[in-house]
Formats: structure tokens, sequence, C-alpha cells
């Protein structure tokens, strides 16, 4: 008789990208928190200040939050193969906008907010959400990706939707975050 994995059990996928997740979501916060804090000109690197990339990079949290509309969707439809290649877009158009974000934050200084009044609220509460849960989400997409690659689907449905929201949040919020600093940007 064969030997059935309980469904509670990480089989040899989830067990093999399990350190992986961990070690990836404390890094990525940590590193771009330590770049951030690089300016490549205090280090005698002339690089010329990436200014136009802000604009680039709010479009590209726009898309994300497209490719997850459409690979909801998608799952929804029956549409496996098409949910895949929306879901790994969306990853990769999320790892690009973080390349994007520390190139920015290393060669241009931050744009500070002008904005007066109850706006000025608005603003940060919205930044700083933004900020915490780009941070939670990592964990989540990895793990719900994970879950899908050990064919996990009653798991992966079910981090899934709480992946969702805050990664659609996450996008979403991005892009507010721009539109709002935008007039603030010394180009």
């Amino acid at each position: 008789m064969e030997k059935q994995l309980n469904s509670d059990q990480p089989n040899t996928i989830e067990n093999k990208f399990n350190k992986l997740i961990i070690i990836v979501s404390i890094a990525i916060p940590v590193v771009v928190a330590i770049l951030f804090g690089i300016k490549l000109k205090d280090y005698g690197i002339n690089v010329e200040p990436l200014t136009f990339l802000p604009p680039i990079y709010a479009v590209i949290n726009g898309v994300t939050a497209m490719l997850l509309i459409l690979g909801v969707y998608s799952i929804k439809n029956g549409n496996k193969k098409a949910h895949q290649n929306f879901m790994q877009a969306a990853i990769a158009c999320s790892v690009v906008f973080l390349v994007m974000y520390v190139a920015y934050h290393m060669t241009s200084d931050s744009a500070v907010y002008g904005g007066v009044g109850f706006i000025r609220y608005i603003y940060f509460f919205i930044l700083i959400s933004h900020i915490i849960l780009s941070i939670a989400v990592i964990p989540l997409v990895l793990i719900t990706y994970v879950k899908a690659l050990a064919e996990r689907f009653d798991k992966h449905k079910k981090i899934a939707k709480i992946t969702f929201p805050i990664w659609m949040y996450v996008a979403v919020t991005g892009v507010i975050v721009y539109l709002m600093i935008a007039p603030y940007y010394a180009y």
C-alpha cells in the first residue's frame, strides 16, 4: 500500500524551499534598507541620478496589479496555464520594481512629500502601510508560489486568499504613493 502524504506535512519541494523562503524574506528588506541609505556619490562613484525611474516603477506597480487580477480571473475560469503565466509575470514585475527602486535611491536624493494638512496624514498612512505590507508580502508570495510548485493546490488556494489582497494593496498603493509625491520630485 502506497503511503499517502498528510496534507498538513510539507513535501520534498516545500522542504527544499522553506529555508530559502526564510532567508529571502529576511534578506530582501534588510538589503533594501541598507542600500536605501547608500548614495553612490558618497563613495566617489559618479553616476547620473536615475530620476527618470519613479514613473517607470509606478507603471510597473500598476502592471503588477493588472497581472494579479488577470491571474485570478484565469484560475477562476479554469485556465491554470494562463494563471501560472500571469502570476510569474507579476513576480517578475515585482523584482524589476525592486531593482529600479533601489537603483533610484542609490543615485538620487529622496523626494520629500510637501503636502500639508490632512492630506499629509493620508499620504503617510498609505506610505507606511505600503512599506510594512511590502515586507510582509514577500514570504506570502514565496510560500504561495512554492505550494503551487509542490502541487499542493489546496494549500496554495488557502494562502493565496491571504496573499492576493495584500499584494494587490501593495501594488495599488505603490501607484498612489507615486502620484501623491510626484509633484515634489526634483527632476
